[in-house]
């Protein structure tokens, strides 16, 4: 597989990340504590997909270095998220381990390869 062949399916594995983080939402609860979450879970998780998307279209190694740093940042906090809403009980572990699974995935996957790309120093 390419590395444009990659990227593309990273593209829409993370877009469909963030359609299940949509679903997701709709069917919290609708008490206070869980609308937060939810919402916090639901910028995080979009954000994976959109900066991902965006550093596809960097403009320079560089920036595509500073987006993909975005990202991991984002899928790290989108695992946190959903660690509250499955301790806190507010969603039941079961119904929302797949997406926990995934969010796992993607954040080793996102910062393997964060690290293994170094941005171009400026002399």
């Amino acid at each position: 597989m390419t590395d444009v062949e990659f990227s593309k399916k990273l593209v829409l594995r993370t877009k469909k990340f963030a359609l299940r983080a949509i679903r997701l939402f709709q069917y919290l609860p609708k008490t206070d504590e869980a609308r937060i979450l939810g919402k916090q879970l639901l910028r995080s998780s979009t954000s994976v997909a959109a900066n991902y998307r965006a550093a596809c279209r960097g403009r320079s190694n560089n920036e595509w270095y500073s987006k993909l740093c975005i990202v991991v940042e984002e899928a790290d906090e989108t695992q946190f998220w959903t660690e509250l809403l499955i301790e806190s009980e507010i969603f039941k572990e079961e119904r929302i381990k797949d997406f926990y699974n995934e969010s796992t995935e993607l954040l080793a996957l996102f910062t393997t390869i964060r690290k293994n790309s170094k941005p171009i120093a400026k002399n």
